[in-house]
This record gives C-alpha cells, sequence and structure tokens, in this order.
C-alpha cells in the first residue's frame, strides 16, 4: 500500500470513515500548522547557509539537504496526505499519486541520510582529528549519492502506484505483484533501511564521540584553553543528537503501525484505525518542523540568522552582535594566551570568536604580550 494510508483492502466501497466536522476541524489546523512551521523555518534555514559563506561548513551541506529534504516532505506531501486519509478520496491524479507515494521514502532517507553523514563527520573531526576532512566537492558528492539511493530504494512505489475508481470515490495506491506479501516486505526493507539502520550507525558513533567529549580528551587538542575547545565540539554534537532522538520519536509510532496492520490486515477494517493513523501520521510528518527551532536555540549563528530573517516582526531585535555572527570571520582563541581570554567578558568565551570583536577587545589587554594570530575555520570545516 501507500506509505500515506491502509491499503485498498481495508476500504469498502462506501466511505466508512466519515469524521464530524468539529474533528476534521482540528485535524486541518494541526496539518496546517506542520505545513507553515515547517516550510517557512526550512527555507529560512536554507537561506541562512546559502547567503551567507561564514554558514558554509561541512555540517552545515548536510543541514543544508536535510532541509531541503524536509521542505519537499511538507510542501507536496504531508497535507495532501493528510486530506487523502480524512476524505478517503484521491483528487489529485494519475501523476500526483505516484509522485505522492514516491516521495516519502525518497525524502525520509534523504533526511536521515544527511544526519547520518553528519554523525560520521562529527566522529572523524573528534575521534581522528589529523585525518583530512572532507571537501566541498566531496560533500556534495555524498549528497548527491544519498538522492540517488533515495530514488532506487522509493522507485517501486512509484511504479506500482495506480489509481482506481471505486463506486463514487478514486483510490491512489501501489498496486504490488503480490498484495499483500509484497506490501509487507518493503515495509520491513523500508523500516529497516531508513530507520533501523542509520539509528544504529548514529547510536554507534554518538557513543564514541560523547565518552571523548565528556569523558575523556579530545586526541590532537593540546592541554591550552582545552575547555574552549570541546565547549564548542559538544555544542554542535549535542544538537545533532537532539535532532536524531527527535527524528527516532516521531517516526517509530509509523514504522510500528504499518508493521502492526501489515501483520494483521483486519484491522484496517476497524473504524478508530483512521484516527490512530492520523495520529501517527501527523507526528511523522512533524518531525519536518522541528529542526529549525532546534537549531534557533542551540546554535548562536542559526539563531541570529532567524532574527536577521524575521527582523521585520516588531518582537525580534537583530543586534550588532547578531549581525557580526553572520558576517564576522572568527578568531581562533586556541592560538590566544590564556591570559588574554580569561579577561574577555562572558559572550567572548567561545574557542572561535567573532574575529572584529575579539581582536578589538584583545589588543586593548596591555598584559597580552603576543598579538593574537588571526585564523579561520577553512570553508567546508566546522570546529
Amino acid at each position: 500500500s501507500s506509505p500515506g494510508r491502509p491499503d485498498i483492502g481495508g476500504w469498502n466501497i462506501t466511505n466508512q470513515f466519515v469524521q464530524p466536522v468539529w474533528l476534521l476541524a482540528l485535524w486541518t489546523v494541526a496539518y496546517s500548522l506542520v505545513l507553515f512551521v515547517s516550510v517557512s523555518g526550512n527555507v529560512i534555514v536554507v537561506w541562512i547557509i546559502l547567503a551567507h559563506k561564514q554558514m558554509r561548513t561541512v555540517t552545515n551541506y548536510f543541514l543544508l539537504n536535510l532541509a531541503l529534504a524536509d521542505t519537499s516532505m511538507a510542501a507536496f506531501n504531508s497535507f495532501v496526505n493528510f486530506v487523502y486519509a480524512a476524505h478517503g478520496d484521491w483528487y489529485f491524479g494519475l501523476v500526483y499519486c505516484k509522485f505522492h507515494n514516491f516521495l516519502p521514502v525518497t525524502a525520509v532517507f534523504a533526511s536521515i541520510y544527511s544526519m547520518v553523514a553528519i554523525a560520521v563527520d562529527r566522529y572523524m573531526a573528534i575521534i581522528h582529528p589529523l585525518k583530512p576532512r572532507l571537501s566541498a566537492t566531496v560533500t556534495r558528492s555524498v549528497i548527491g549519492c544519498i538522492w540517488g539511493m533515495a530514488v532506487v530504494l522509493a522507485f517501486p512505489l512509484c511504479y506500482y502506484s495506480t489509481t482506481k475508481k471505486i463506486g463514487q470515490r478514486t483510490l491512489c495506491y501501489v498496486y504490488w505483484p503480490r498484495t499483500a506479501q509484497d506490501s509487507f516486505m518493503y515495509h520491513i526493507i523500508v523500516a529497516v533501511l531508513v530507520y533501523v539502520l542509520p539509528l544504529v550507525v548514529m547510536a554507534g558513533t554518538y557513543s564514541l564521540v560523547g565518552r571523548t567529549l565528556w569523558g575523556g580528551e579530545i586526541p590532537g587538542d593540546s592541554k591550552d584553553n582545552y575547555h574552549l575547545q570541546i565547549q564548542a565540539k559538544r555544542k554542535v554534537v549535542k544538537m545533532m543528537m537532539i535532532v536524531v532522538v527527535t527524528f527516532a520519536v516521531c517516526w517509530l509510532p509509523y514504522h510500528l503501525y504499518f508493521m502492526i496492520t501489515g501483520l494483521n490486515r483486519q484491522l484496517n477494517r476497524v473504524k478508530s484505525i483512521q484516527q490512530v493513523y492520523l495520529s501517527v501520521l501527523w507526528l511523522a510528518m512533524s518531525s519536518t518542523m522541528y529542526n529549525p527551532v532546534i537549531y534557533c536555540c542551540l546554535n548562536s549563528r542559526f539563531r541570529a540568522g532567524f532574527k536577521r530573517a524575521m527582523r521585520c516582526c516588531p518582537f525580534v531585535r537583530l543586534s550588532e552582535y547578531d549581525q557580526m555572527e553572520l558576517h564576522s570571520a572568527r578568531l581562533d582563541l586556541r592560538l590566544v594566551p590564556q591570559t588574554c581570554i580569561n579577561t574577555l567578558p562572558t559572550p567572548y568565551h567561545y574557542p572561535l570568536c567573532i574575529y572584529s570583536s575579539c581582536y578589538y577587545l584583545l589588543k586593548h589587554f596591555s598584559h597580552c604580550k603576543h598579538s593574537p594570530t588571526e585564523t579561520h575555520t577553512p570553508v567546508g570545516q566546522d570546529p
């Protein structure tokens, strides 16, 4: 069946899943919220990364890919999926039926493996810091491979999707050669490849990274300013761990739903199954709207970018510090004497500080006998 709803075998010619108007209105508001927050938030994330050269790092390239995948899912699938599940009638034609079934697996695959790529990059940066990092070209190639594999995995859904007129209703579904067996096996394969396997990989990599960051010393780092060096790495890893956990929580009920209904197909005929499905579908689709909020809360540069994008709102104040966060080069405080750093105000206690601000402050301290050395985090790399 389509990833969007129970298969055709669970539907009668007359629609047994008619909802009260008030309940349909509540679901409409809930799905509209996902659509608005996800599209607007992820579009701002894309703009922040593309419009500001300082944001073009390896991690952010993969976050860009993640945002594009989430935007496409929310814009082209979430609300259409809701309309179809709520009304039990397909209004959008055969071509969009194929696209509707093809897109979710493609987008989710691209999302989760972008997270895997970030996890592997963080692992290499922290556990093996002396090994070469990904260049911008290699990063783009990895992103291209991710989308290529996503298309291959989702292609059967596009190929076998069809529409059928039954009574007064039109259904959009996947007509597998062996309907029950093929549908169930495909959902198992998808669950393993886009949920279980990547989560196991990320659990392993982040466990090793976490043990190093919170329980030991970072290989290759010196003792000078050690707590400042590790602070930036911890922030990035903590943010990504929250993103991964959010994804896992949102998609677990969705995969369980299809496994359970695949094992017991009679559940598709139970009237309450529609409300169960709309609930797990909403939770899965809502995964596309949380990431921008997480970035804004946990990353100062993304927070500054959101403030700049929303500066027309009366309650948003864009400070000079926010402007410098997005446009200034950064000074590596690991090369600055500790006595200088200790005299800096708290906002500047970062391993990679705003260069213009740090230099302006540092050069006025008489006890700093050596001029700070200007270094930049190379484009395509992270702290």
